[in-house]
């Protein structure tokens, strides 16, 4: 059976979550700015705690945002270090899509809009539908202003919105059923996401882990010109 590590620092929360013989174990703390010191010993606490060490890991599993640039870049430093250093692959799962499956957990929603705020008066944003457990992109995920952010084309039925772009929720022209502006993301949440990844061998080497901040795909085609 595989143990999986899952971690997340892409937004003010910063947590942990471990597969290990069946059993899910986290650690959640909400920590702003205190990420680089604390994720490496809930690491090491969560492993202890489940009678195991780092070398049973088979894949890291790690939010490669979109979410604080900052927070991403950790991630994805502690990601590619123990990797590295134990030469197993990588699971890189949106923060959006973490979202989605913790409101799918916590809330029973079936549908959700996750929005984070992205800062400079925009979001990111994502729409997710629940496939057999997992929470699938419809769509594209985008940085845009909330006036702009809309439900897929196709869309019907209750919609949940999930994550701290939904502060800028009288903005957003979108009708739900339900919402938290408070939803962070969990790293319980993507290990979960990260399991049906792994079933489907979706996993990457190390070397090719890379940060998602959206941003840039907005930047890039102003670059080139």
């Amino acid at each position: 059976m595989s143990t999986l590590l899952a971690l997340d620092t892409a937004t003010e929360a910063c947590s942990v979550a471990l597969l290990h013989d069946g059993k899910v174990t986290s650690h959640y703390e909400v920590i702003p700015r205190l990420h680089a010191q604390k994720l490496l010993p809930m690491i090491q606490q969560l492993l202890s705690d489940a009678g195991t060490t780092l070398q049973a890991v088979d894949a890291i599993a790690f939010g490669r945002g979109p979410g604080a640039f900052t927070g991403v870049r950790i991630a994805i430093g502690v990601v590619q270090g123990l990797a590295f250093a134990l030469q197993r692959p990588v699971l890189p799962v949106s923060n959006l899509a973490v979202l989605a499956q913790r409101a799918l957990r916590e809330n029973g929603a079936h549908q959700v809009a996750a929005a984070i705020d992205a800062r400079m008066d925009e979001v990111y944003w994502g729409c997710y539908r629940e496939i057999a457990g997992e929470m699938r992109l419809v769509g594209a995920e985008a940085v845009l202003p909330p006036e702009v952010a809309a439900l897929p084309a196709d869309a019907a039925g209750e919609w949940f919105g999930a994550g701290t772009g939904w502060g800028y929720g009288e903005r957003i022209a979108v009708k739900l059923s339900g919402q938290d502006a408070s939803l962070l993301p969990h790293a319980e949440d993507l290990l979960a996401l990260a399991r049906f990844a792994w079933e489907r061998g979706e996993a990457i080497p190390a070397d090719d882990a890379q940060p998602v901040y959206l941003r840039d795909k907005v930047a890039t085609p102003k670059s080139e010109r």
